[in-house]
């Protein structure tokens, strides 16, 4: 379903809330629009708005698996073992890293958690075997857990904090002309700046992002109490940066992200940084982030692909395109990064170490 079938314009809900009650928060408008999108429709595939890692080549999810298996049977092969993916797509990834897994033994429960009614139609499909949460609360808290997070933090809602003349503010959401525009709020807001960070230049935003520190802290979390390895992988930047980066995609180009909410997915940069430094806070084992094509050249990428190609010659082509899409420096190659992280005792994990 879309906005045009039945369903009150998010635009317009927006315009009522903020002419009761005054601006929204970024955070707040970013929140409810990727919510209304996901919910209504599969954003993925030639015929949807953008396309992930898994969709572009089988190759990227089997090594993801094959990563998994040597984690896990370097630290000893325990069972029940849990494979846990945040935000799973079509399920593409887990069909094709537990394919791989399951030729070395490892034959892992399967939980998804998601929230798209429209996307866990198409995963039940995918991976019938598969059981859904609405968040990591319900998945079982015994056995070690594999957790894969891929294009899932980058689309959860940012906070925005820009440096004004009276000092920091949040910057917030209003109507104007066709679409919106941000202003910065009325209440203070330097209590929440890290001091280090406090005498930034007038006119600096700091970006954070609420929920993906707390769904790594849970995932350490979980690593610490039930052992096993996690694997986050998004675009974004290893080093703290200032400024905006809010973008939103909608048939595969660049739109604005304040016209229209609802009906592009809008997403920001990961701040790698950050979510290491969060994740070590619980005791977690940091592994590292490196860039996604380093990561994958490590794991064997162009010796799958020429495998695929001398079994498969008349798509030797395709497979070739698909790989440098995956590794290439202009393209998906160095602004996506892999973060990894382990349970004390669990290997430090292949891809790492360079």
């Amino acid at each position: 379903m879309t906005e045009g079938e039945g369903r009150e314009p998010l635009a317009d809900i927006f315009r009522r809330l903020i002419a009761n009650t005054g601006p929204i928060s970024l955070m707040h408008y970013m929140g409810e629009a990727n919510a209304r999108y996901y919910s209504s429709r599969d954003p993925l595939g030639g015929a949807g708005d953008f396309i992930t890692a898994p969709e572009i080549s089988q190759m990227f999810g089997e090594l993801i698996g094959l990563w998994l298996t040597d984690m896990w049977v370097n630290a000893g092969r325990e069972v029940p073992v849990h494979y846990v993916e945040l935000g799973p797509g079509r399920g593409t990834l887990a069909r094709d890293a537990l394919r791989v897994a399951k030729r070395y033994g490892l034959e892992p429960q399967i939980h998804f958690v998601e929230t798209s009614t429209a996307l866990k139609d198409i995963q039940l499909e995918t991976m019938p075997g598969a059981q859904w949460h609405h968040d990591l609360s319900s998945v079982p808290p015994y056995g070690p857990v594999l957790v894969v997070a891929n294009e899932f933090l980058d689309a959860l809602p940012v906070r925005q904090l820009v440096k004004t003349p009276d000092g920091w503010r949040e910057r917030m959401v209003m109507p104007e002309g066709e679409g919106f525009v941000c202003v910065a709020g009325t209440q203070p807001m330097d209590a929440a700046v890290p001091e280090a960070r406090r005498n930034a230049p007038e006119g600096t935003i700091i970006e954070t992002c609420p929920g993906a520190a707390a769904a790594v802290y849970e995932v350490a979390g979980r690593l610490i109490e039930q052992g096993g390895a996690a694997l986050f992988i998004d675009y974004g930047h290893d080093q703290l940066r200032d400024g905006s980066t809010l973008q939103a995609v909608r048939a595969h180009l660049k739109v604005d992200p304040f016209v229209g909410p609802g009906e592009a997915d809008l997403t920001a940069h990961v701040d790698f940084a950050t979510l290491a430094q969060i994740a070590q806070s619980r005791g977690v084992r940091w592994l590292g982030t490196v860039p996604q094509g380093r990561w994958l050249r490590e794991l064997g990428i162009e010796a799958r692909a020429e495998a695929l190609a001398q079994v498969a010659p008349q798509h030797a082509a395709a497979i070739d395109s698909a790989k440098e899409r995956l590794i290439g420096e202009g393209q998906m190659g160095v602004l996506f990064k892999v973060m990894g992280l382990a349970a004390p005792g669990w290997p430090g994990g292949a891809g790492f170490h360079g």
